[in-house]
């Protein structure tokens, strides 16, 4: 018998017959309300330091082209939508159109565009699962500068709503604002696990 072993019988013994488990109450808030969700989802954003555009579907294209016109290089995912990229007059790179971008590469481009799975209004945050307008999770972790498209129908008040909408089989990043950290004398430092700047378009 080794200590492990002797620690965990002892324990064991302690304990006695476990005892038959009660159900455990699950009547959590499953929603959350709130007067504007866009307003607020807005609201926090600006709080986090992202910067944000608003458009109407149908001026996408153009709104992109400009919040990207000082971008010389883009890297997207292989299925971004062709329509989004229709303004853009920069160097942009598919991931995985024909093989994946290497961290190298992906570091050498100013920006990547993603668009997201589920943005959450109470928290500011933004969820991608590595959908077609996504990609992988490392385009949006390596490139500077994230530009993110969130559909006002992809906007939830409350956590409890989006983490229904999510599949947890899937590769989830949560982002709420450009990366950020800070020391214990409370120096904030960007850029340290992600992108320095994120601008957020939200369509409507």
């Amino acid at each position: 018998m080794n200590a492990r072993t002797e620690i965990l019988d002892r324990i064991r013994a302690a304990l006695g017959d476990p005892v038959s488990a009660s159900p455990v109450p699950r009547h959590y808030l499953r929603t959350v309300r709130c007067a504007d969700p866009v307003d607020l989802f807005l609201d926090r954003l600006v709080d986090y330091r992202a910067t944000v555009h608003r458009c109407d579907g149908g001026d996408l294209a153009a709104t992109l082209a400009t919040v990207l016109a000082g971008s010389p290089s883009l890297v997207v995912s292989a299925h971004l939508p062709a329509e989004w990229l229709a303004g853009y007059r920069g160097s942009v790179r598919r991931d995985g159109d024909p093989a994946p971008l290497t961290v190298t590469e992906l570091d050498a481009t100013a920006s990547v565009l993603t668009g997201c799975a589920v943005a959450v209004a109470t928290t500011g945050t933004i969820v991608l699962d590595a959908g077609p307008t996504q990609g992988r999770r490392a385009l949006t972790l390596v490139p500077d500068h994230h530009v993110c498209v969130v559909r006002v129908d992809q906007l939830v008040t409350g956590l409890p709503e989006a983490v229904a909408r999510l599949d947890p089989r899937r590769p989830l990043t949560w982002v709420s604002g450009p990366s950020a950290t800070s020391d214990i004398e409370l120096n904030r430092v960007e850029g340290v696990h992600g992108p320095r700047r994120l601008e957020v378009v939200l369509a409507s």
